[in-house]
């Protein structure tokens, strides 16, 4: 997983949330926060119900938004949680590699300290 796709993933989840935002704006008639906030509740799973489509075609896109969007945000937390992983791994890996040749650089001042200053 690269840097790169990371943002790309997270572009797409905020593209997604700003045509739901738009699309309820405008086909529902809220305003934007409340547009905004329908379509993060949605893909958030939480549904505080405050908020509901009253239109058949608001309703038709909120299940387009619940299958497209949810699974775009799971895969992006996903992707999120490997990228912080596979980072974390590696310092672990480099830390590892600086600690053997810390303990080869004793042994050795330890056996040249041992043959003596006239060896």
């Amino acid at each position: 997983m690269t840097r790169d796709r990371v943002f790309a993933l997270l572009g797409f989840v905020g593209l997604i949330i700003a045509i739901g935002t738009i699309f309820f704006r405008f086909v529902e008639g809220w305003s934007w926060l409340d547009a905004y906030f329908f379509t993060v509740v949605t893909l958030s799973t939480v549904g505080y119900g405050s908020l509901v489509p009253a239109t058949a075609v608001g309703k038709i896109a909120t299940t387009v938004l619940i299958f497209i969007g949810i699974g775009a945000v799971a895969l992006a937390i996903q992707q999120l949680g490997q990228f912080a992983m596979r980072g974390r791994l590696e310092t672990r890996s480099q830390l590892r590699e600086a600690r053997r040749k810390v303990e080869e650089a004793r042994k050795r001042a330890d056996a040249a300290e041992e043959r003596g200053p006239d060896a």
